[in-house]
Parts: structure tokens; sequence; C-alpha cells
């Protein structure tokens, strides 16, 4: 049975730490040999842009077309319109069935599925290498002639209304990222869950589906990754034969509600009976690789590294090994948000330890390196713990394709990937220092604590 992947409430920020985690890859190499993939890339007439990656290890490809749009593009009251899209997808077109390209693509042995975020659209199979004619052929004729009806339409609906009731509905994790994500968001269209509002879900239609496709799916508002066993000549050859036939569409501007400034913390507290293990998060509003504050983009990676990254990292060896106080205790940030991102902090306690003194002690780490600052010994092991996570980014075929299509759609360049290794080498402490104290700043935050719900 299909599974479709939807990223919810917080995954625009986890999902794209892949960006940052394999940038790295090439880190051990000098600046001028600093090249991750080494890709090749063109652009059709259409406006259709490629990106051939070269990976001999195995005689397979991965096939992935990704759309500059995702939920936060919306219109108002719609939440949830590009997710329900993304299903509508498999329903057929004028030349195939409902599913059927599913079905192709099982007969041929391959695999394939679908992901919506608040940046974008992916779509992706996995064949045999000989096998990649036939998934751009019927991917190109998704791309230009879906059909819907309702038949096929309202099914799906209740589909994604099961979907949320699952998901988020039934589950007090989801439920408290959703609510986190709409506090550190006063405006912003990233306040709104990808998977939608369930009363906004139920007004979806085949025609609110229909009008979304046709503003935003046109060739020259996707990227075309193929990576695998492939030569440049061949992919360039098909990508003209089937989605060069495609027709440029007129694509609307990406314009978006700015966030105003944030002047007050909030705190979020959610009691469950389904709640087995406490957990506490701090998220700071943070800034991207294109919003402002940019300039703090690199440095904030090297931040997260030293503060939560892994046994070694700040948060981990005080409050896990010394204080005893935490079960597990990270951070997380990313910069390949289209505009702003976040800064998370999360812990979870040993049993029997009070949450107001796991809050307290993980608010002094936080103050500490606000005041304190990083020194120039662990800014140094950051940048080589980042170099070793990825030193085989290149052995997965699946990684090239993913970073390339979260890039280029949330406004990077394939020269922003190839060139990253040189610009998180020249990371300062300074540079670090400064972005701690642009970003952990209370005004911009949201807590959330998770609870079991009180049985007396």
């Amino acid at each position: 049975m299909r599974r479709f992947l939807s990223v919810p409430a917080l995954a625009r920020f986890t999902s794209a730490a892949l960006f940052s985690l394999v940038f790295v890859a090439t880190g051990l190499a000098s600046p001028a040999q600093a090249r991750v993939f080494d890709p090749e890339t063109f652009t059709l007439a259409n406006g259709l842009q490629v990106v051939v990656i070269e990976n001999h290890r195995a005689p397979i490809v991965t096939h992935m077309v990704w759309y500059k749009v995702g939920a936060a593009d919306e219109s108002a009251g719609e939440s949830g319109n590009a997710h329900f899209l993304e299903h509508l997808m498999f329903k057929g077109t004028t030349t195939l069935g409902p599913g059927e390209f599913s079905e192709i693509i099982a007969q041929n042995g391959g695999q394939e599925n679908a992901f919506t975020s608040y940046d974008y659209t992916a779509y992706f199979q996995t064949v045999a290498a000989d096998r990649l004619e036939i998934v751009m052929r019927h991917e190109a004729d998704r791309m230009a002639n879906l059909v819907l009806t309702d038949e096929v339409v309202l099914p799906e609906r209740d589909v994604i209304l099961e979907e949320r009731r699952s998901r988020v509905d039934n589950e007090p994790g989801s439920q408290m990222r959703e609510t986190m994500q709409a506090a550190l968001f006063l405006n912003h269209p990233y306040r709104l869950p990808v998977i939608g509002w369930e009363h906004e879900i139920r007004s979806l239609s085949t025609e609110t589906a229909l009008a979304f496709y046709r503003r935003w799916y046109a060739p020259n508002n996707a990227i075309l990754v193929v990576a695998g066993d492939v030569d440049p000549d061949e992919v360039r050859r098909l990508a003209e034969k089937y989605y060069g036939q495609v027709p440029a569409g007129e694509v609307p501007e990406r314009v978006r509600p700015a966030e105003p400034p944030q002047h007050a913390a909030r705190r979020v507290t959610l009691e469950s009976a389904r709640v087995r293990q406490p957990s506490l998060s701090i998220s700071y509003l943070a800034p991207g690789h294109n919003s402002a504050g940019s300039e703090h983009a690199d440095a904030l990676q090297v931040l997260d590294q030293i503060l939560g990254g892994g046994a070694t990292s700040r948060l981990y060896r005080s409050l896990v090994v010394e204080q005893g106080l935490a079960a597990s205790a990270g951070s997380g940030y990313s910069p390949t948000a289209y505009d702003l991102s976040s800064f998370d902090f999360y812990v979870s306690p040993r049993p029997g330890v009070d949450m107001d003194k796991l809050e307290a002690a993980l608010r002094a780490e936080v103050t500490r390196v606000i005041r304190d600052g990083v020194t120039e010994d662990e800014v140094a092991l950051a940048k080589r713990q980042l170099q070793a996570q990825a030193v085989f980014a290149r052995d997965s075929l699946g990684t090239a394709p993913n970073i390339f299509g979260r890039a280029l759609t949330s406004g990077r360049s394939v020269e922003d990937v190839e060139s990253w290794p040189e610009h998180i080498g020249a990371v300062t402490v300074e540079q670090v220092n400064a972005a701690t104290r642009a970003t952990l700043r209370d005004v911009q935050s949201v807590t959330g604590l998770l609870l079991p719900e009180p049985t007396t």
C-alpha cells in the first residue's frame, strides 16, 4: 500500500538539517578542492532546471522532481492544500488511470513516494538505471496532464483527515510541535501545519486542488535532480524529449507575509494521558540563508554542533553525564528554509527528576553560552565533528538529490551547495558568539512542556 509522506510542524527544520550535515562532506579537503557532489547542471528552454550527479557505485538511479511551492504558499483558509495535491498527483492523467504510474514503477522493480514541506513538494523514484526513461516519461506526463474528478478527490480527502487524526490528533508530541509552531511565528505562514487544520481540510475540493496545480506546477517552477549510474548527456537527451515538451507556465512570485518584531516570550504546556516520557523544548526564532540575519547562518550551524552535537556536546555532558538530570539532551538548527528558521533545544528527564529543576539547568547552559561564548577549541572540534559525520555523503544515492532539491527550492544555488565547505571552514569564534547573542533572545522564543496527565 502506498505510504504518502508529509512534513509535519517542525520538520521543515529537522528534515532540512540534512543540508548542513552533508555539506561538510568535503570539509576535509582544501578550499580549492572543496567540492561536494560536482554535479552537471543545465536549464531547458521552458525553464526547468536539471541537476545530474553521477554515482556509479550501483546500476540504479534516483529521479526527483521538486516544485518550488509548499504549504507556506497556500491561499488563506486552504491550509493543507499543497499536501492534498501531493496525494492527488497519483490519481491519473489523460494517459494513465489512478494508481497506474505506481503500478508501472512496481512492475519495473522500483520504489517511489512523495513529500510536502513548507517550501517545496517533491516526487521521487528509485529504479534500475536502464528504466530511467520510463520514469521520466510518466513524471513529465503528470506535470502537465493531471486529471481530477470528485470521484477520486473526495475519498482522498477522507484519507488525509484520517492521516491527521492518527499522526497529530492522537499524538501528544505532534500536537505540541504544532502548537509551538503556531506560537513561534506570529504572522508568517510557517505557523500553519503542513497537513492543514482539520476544518480547512474539510473545505478542500477538486477545484482548490486544480487551482493550486495550475498556479504552481510548471517546468519553470521545478527542479529535476537525477543521481546515480547515469550519463549526463543521456539525461539531457531524455529531459529534452519528455520534460522539454511541457510548456512553461505563468508562475506567480512567491510573496509571503513578513514576521513582525517579537516582544514577549511564550509558553505552551500540554498534559495528556498518552504521554509516557515528559519533555521540554525551547525554540528561538532564527535566521535562514535567505532572511534578515543570514550572515549568522553558518555560525549557527557550528553553534548547534557545539551545544547539541552528540555525546561530547555541552548539553549532553552537562545535563546527562555530569548533573545526571536528563536522559537525553540536544539542539537543532538548519538554515535551509525559504524564509526564517528556528534554533531548538530539547531535553527529557531521568526518572524522578523534577521538570522545574531540569528546565533551570537547561536555561543555565543557554545563559552561559550567551554570557561567556564559545572557545577556539570548541569551534575547531565542532568543525572536525561535522566533517567526520559526512565523510561518506556520496555513498548514499538519495543524499545528493535531497540536498540539491531542498537548497534550490529554498533560494540557494548549485554553487552554494558546492562551496559550503569553504564557508563553514571560515567561521570564527567571534562570528559564533555574535550569532548566539543575536538569536538566543527570550523575547523571540517559545517554551514547550509536554507532561503526563496528573493521576490525582
